[in-house]
């Protein structure tokens, strides 16, 4: 990830691994977000500890923590488990927090970003052995952030899913609800014909600007988006 005028670097906590870029280096302001984040989502999970397992929506709950919370209404829109959201929550987080001290600030969390930047910013698409990986771009436009663009594969990475897409990427006013989005559109993505229902699948599911799908040769996009060559 190139972000030409600002300053990028990572930071590891655990299982959190972020490359950020931002007006400059905020190393410790970073992790001490991500310790935050991670502290509401560990002490909720150890009072309920099927928010960790479940792949259905939790009930809403106002006594969780803000993370917490954000997951809950993100599985619940998408109709799947709330750690489905977790990358893209926890990115979430952590750029918001450091637009308190930058006016710019991309956080990459797993290939699910968070961004908020003065000008156009192209996201590549990793889609894993497919001959469209990283040769198609998602624009995403100042008018559109702060946005999330976050991924789901059934055939990259460990992340479960149902699916066989080699990436679905979604675009949304929310990283928390786009990393969602996109674990529950790729669950839908069986076979080449379902390509052709992504439109009404995308549709129904509140927040969500646009998403594109690839598997193998083919693709599908639907939605407020504009793909560009890489």
């Amino acid at each position: 990830m190139t972000s030409p005028g600002l300053v990028s670097f990572q930071v590891v906590v655990k299982e959190t691994d972020l490359w950020v870029s931002a007006g400059e280096a905020r190393v410790d302001e970073t992790r001490d977000l991500i310790l935050d984040a991670r502290h509401q989502i560990e002490s909720y999970i150890r009072s309920h500890s099927d928010f960790l397992t479940t792949l259905r929506p939790c009930p809403d709950d106002p006594t969780a923590p803000p993370v917490v919370q954000e997951m809950i209404q993100a599985a619940k829109r998408s109709d799947v488990g709330p750690m489905a959201s977790v990358a893209g929550a926890i990115a979430q987080f952590v750029g918001r927090g450091l637009l308190g001290s930058t006016d710019q600030v991309i956080v990459e969390n797993g290939g699910d970003i968070f961004l908020r930047a003065k000008r156009d910013v192209t996201v590549s698409v990793f889609a894993g052995d497919s001959p469209l990986s990283e040769r198609i771009g998602l624009l995403v436009s100042t008018r559109q952030m702060p946005a999330g663009v976050c991924s789901s594969s059934g055939t990259v990475g460990h992340s479960f899913s149902t699916g066989v897409a080699d990436a679905v990427c979604v675009l949304s006013g929310s990283a928390a609800l786009a990393d969602a989005a996109a674990t529950a559109l790729c669950n839908t993505i069986r076979a080449k014909k379902d390509l052709g229902r992504i439109d009404e699948r995308a549709s129904r599911i509140q927040g969500v600007l646009g998403c594109l799908v690839i598997l193998g040769r083919h693709m599908a996009a639907w939605g407020d988006i504009e793909l560009v060559k890489v």
